[in-house]
């Protein structure tokens, strides 16, 4: 049984999805934001102390990205990756990964200098620096959507799952009305999808674990 810790929306959401795709049995263990702080025990875990970490077995990882691709390498997943040898393989890689160092690498930043930091330590700077990071990115992703409606192999892929993560965070920042319509249009086919509305009803109904 696989053992996927989540915070609701973080980035592990992307973990919870790609697992509801795969039709995978898996344990959800909910912890609350930021399990750093109130979770303690969890450190034994994932010294990081975030979100997400899957334990299968002896393997324990901690990066979501990691994750996508560790899911999608198995069989189960394999219909949601895009494999060596493949003429998109490469494509699928950058997608994957550019959807958490490209795109959410700077709205978390936004995040943390615009409202996590308490008021007094906001940097308003540095945020507005993060936002335009983040819509020079999006340009990129525009482009790319001109000539397709998946980014890797013309159909479905764990690169969606990570690119449509950024764009919900972003929404929940406020960033919506930056979208073009290409994105947005993206955006609300993946959200369609009945795996997405599966993982949010399960982090829904988890009760937050105490560690």
């Amino acid at each position: 049984m696989l053992n996927l810790y989540h915070c609701k929306d973080a980035r592990s959401f992307r973990c919870l999805w790609l697992l509801e795709e795969m039709g995978r049995q898996y344990n959800l263990i909910k912890l609350d934001y930021p399990p750093k702080e109130t979770a303690p025990k969890f450190l034994a875990l994932n010294p990081a102390g975030t979100v997400p970490c899957l334990v299968d077995g002896e393997t324990t990882l901690f990066e979501s990205g990691a994750i996508l691709e560790y899911l999608a390498a198995g069989e189960a997943g394999s219909a949601f990756a895009v494999p060596p040898g493949h003429p998109e393989h490469g494509n699928w890689l950058n997608w994957l990964h550019f959807g958490e160092a490209s795109l959410t690498v700077p709205l978390a930043a936004l995040f943390r200098f615009a409202h996590r930091l308490p008021p007094e330590q906001r940097q308003p700077g540095a945020a507005a620096d993060c936002r335009a990071q983040f819509i020079d990115k999006l340009a990129v992703l525009d482009r790319a959507l001109a000539q397709r409606e998946y980014l890797a192999d013309g159909r479905f892929t764990s690169a969606d799952i990570s690119v449509a993560y950024a764009l919900m965070l972003a929404g929940a920042l406020g960033l919506e009305n930056e979208f073009p319509p290409a994105v947005v249009a993206y955006r609300d086919r993946l959200c369609a999808r009945p795996a997405f509305a599966a993982a949010r009803a399960a982090q829904k109904a988890a009760p937050v674990a105490t560690l």
